[in-house]
């Protein structure tokens, strides 16, 4: 069984946004949840629909949008592909974790230097 797509478009200018619409509308497997007119909005519509994809404009495509900090912070599970039409560009964002590990001695000071030398690990 196929699992729905859940999407938020909120990208400009209109135009660009009624043609994604038309697009994703001849998928059934692929659900808008919600459509903004107004970016400001972003924020609460994707903290109220939890999509799985949210389409926003791409105003400089050599800078990423400063919302995609903010949501995939939150929201790790999100995607946000950002569309500029009139560059003919288009950046899928998402947020990813490495796991690391590494041995630790087996004994009392082996433990002990591991819950004391957490800043060793950071950026590994």
């Amino acid at each position: 069984m196929n699992q729905n797509v859940r999407v938020v478009v909120a990208n400009r200018p209109r135009l660009m946004r009624e043609l994604v619409l038309e697009t994703i509308a001849e998928h059934p497997d692929i659900q808008i949840v919600a459509e903004l007119h107004n970016e400001e909005e972003i924020v609460h519509i994707v903290e109220g629909t939890h999509p799985d994809v949210l389409i926003i404009a791409l105003d400089d495509s050599n800078t990423r949008p400063t919302i995609c900090d903010t949501l995939l912070h939150r929201y790790p599970g999100l995607r946000i592909l950002a569309l500029a039409p009139e560059r003919n560009r288009s950046i899928l964002y998402w947020a990813s974790i490495d796991i690391h590990s590494s041995p630790v001695e087996a004994s009392q000071d082996g433990v002990l230097s591991a819950l004391r030398n957490k800043d060793q690990y950071v950026g590994d």
